[in-house]
């Protein structure tokens, strides 16, 4: 189905302003569609005058559909409807008398020219099913009415208005609750939604003929109102805008249109939407947020009281060998430390992968024998990595960095080591290389029998990974290469 850009750019001179307008409208006309109880649909005259292409369509959710198939994309001669023609032409409303037959359902049909500055860009065809309709309550007439006063602010260019939409998720609907208010902010009518709304925030009375703003700043304590200027503007329509309400019983999204059919202010539109249940999961969603990070927070705490401890017994001990490898477990801890201390500052279950592992690389670099003698520099990017695989993907990388150093550099040689990382294809993969020694002669990666390959090849596989150990191809030194899907 064919977006109303392409449509427009294939068959109009619609300007990009234009179609910023229409846009807007159409994020606004499920109101009219539903207050309407009628179809609409948005058609656009062909640069040729040769008729005119259907770029959008809306159904009611208050009534019976009077367009069964989707017609967007579809093109209507001149003369085939002339409505359209005299809405064009004249630049106002055109009805006719007569409905149309349609599947054997009788359906009024109405053009609304889509006026924008001094010109016709547009028109909305309204089809209403007469199947529908019966004798209309007090609702259905204020429903009516509003979308009566809105259609005209199309034809006059008034509506849509600058800068408001309702097309995001919790924008309050019709049925929500709606509210319609005179000129000087009394209510003509409140819907029994917009009421059971109101009751929720405390309101025991009516709220025929009171001034809503004021029944509102009667039920929202001081501390927890918007600015007194939002409500008066909000709640009397004056301004098109929508602002959040609430007191300890309830919160409400509440959003007005001012109607305008003749230019003076008549009265508004208020529409309700009860949101108490959707900022209590917010609420419970960023509490348990918060919980995991101090979760992350306190793990890593307690990884860095472990790496201490084990500096200390280090200390203690007389054997070079226990004491080295009390030192390898320090620095792998302290690797795990370094992930769970990126998730406690993190939003998202994801972890910015370049910051731990420029922590990684400082941390090998600044401990054991050959701290300021060898450089360690990234290029590349990790990327982010997803939680479950940061922890592995550190200790790998803590571990083929410490191997590069106390092997590539012995007796305290100076060099480099650099840490590539990027995307090739849906892989992530990771280069370490040095310009140090190179491998024994005879070293098979797969008879390895230290620790710390034993370490780096588990993880590695634990990843859905491969893993590469051999000489540079340009000088000596040695290049491991470790790759796992994103």
């Amino acid at each position: 189905m064919p977006s109303l850009p392409e449509l427009a750019r294939a068959h109009t001179d619609l300007t990009e302003d234009d179609l910023a307008w229409l846009a807007l409208l159409q994020a606004d006309w499920q109101i009219i569609a539903d207050l309407s109880f009628a179809d609409l649909v948005l058609w656009l005259p062909d640069r040729s005058g040769s008729g005119y292409w259907a770029a959008g369509q809306m159904r009611p959710t208050t009534g019976p559909t009077a367009l069964v198939d989707d017609i967007v994309g579809t093109f209507v001669a001149t003369g085939r409807r002339p409505l359209l023609d005299a809405a064009v032409a004249q630049g106002r409303i055109a009805r006719d008398g007569d409905p149309e037959w349609r599947d054997d359902v009788p359906v009024r049909v109405e053009a609304i020219p889509v006026r924008r500055g001094d010109r016709v860009i547009a028109v909305v065809g309204r089809n209403t099913n007469l199947h529908g309709v019966r004798t209309p309550s007090r609702l259905e007439l204020s429903y009516l009415q509003t979308a009566g006063e809105l259609t005209q602010m199309i034809a006059n260019g008034s509506f849509p208005y600058p800068g408001q939409r309702s097309d995001h998720a919790d924008s309050p609907r019709v049925g929500d609750g709606f509210i319609r208010v005179g000129a000087s902010g009394r209510v003509a009518y409140a819907s029994p939604n917009a009421l059971s709304v109101y009751r929720k925030l405390g309101l025991s009375t009516d709220l025929a003929d009171q001034n809503l703003a004021e029944v509102t700043r009667a039920l929202i304590p001081a501390s927890m109102r918007p600015d007194e200027e939002t409500i008066s503007a909000v709640l009397g329509a004056r301004m098109p805008r929508d602002s959040e309400i609430g007191n300890r019983e309830a919160t409400v999204i509440v959003r007005a249109i001012p109607l305008r059919p003749t230019g003076e202010l008549t009265g508004g539109l208020i529409m309700l939407r009860d949101v108490t249940d959707l900022r209590s999961r917010d609420r419970e969603l960023v509490t348990k947020d918060a919980t995991i990070r101090e979760i992350h927070h306190r793990v890593k705490n307690n990884l860095q009281t472990v790496a201490a401890l084990l500096r200390l017994q280090a200390r203690r001990i007389e054997s070079v060998r226990g004491r080295e490898a009390l030192e390898e477990a320090v620095r792998r801890v302290g690797a795990i430390a370094v992930v769970h201390e990126t998730l406690s500052q993190s939003f998202t279950e994801a972890v910015e992968f370049d910051v731990v592992a420029d922590q990684l690389i400082g941390l090998v670099s600044e401990v054991g024998a050959h701290a300021g003698s060898v450089a360690l520099r990234r290029t590349g990017s990790f990327g982010t990595v997803e939680s479950d695989n940061a922890t592995p993907l550190a200790m790998v990388l803590t571990e083929v960095l410490q191997n590069a150093m106390e092997h590539g550099f012995p007796d305290g040689r100076s060099g480099t080591v650099e840490v590539a990382a990027g995307d090739v294809g849906e892989e992530l993969v990771v280069r370490i290389s040095d310009d140090g020694i190179g491998l024994p002669a005879g070293f098979d990666l797969a008879s390895a029998s230290s620790l710390g390959l034993s370490i780096v090849q588990t993880l590695v596989a634990e990843l859905g990974g491969t893993l590469r150990l051999g000489p540079r191809s340009e000088g000596a030194g040695t290049v491991a290469e470790f790759a796992f899907p994103r």
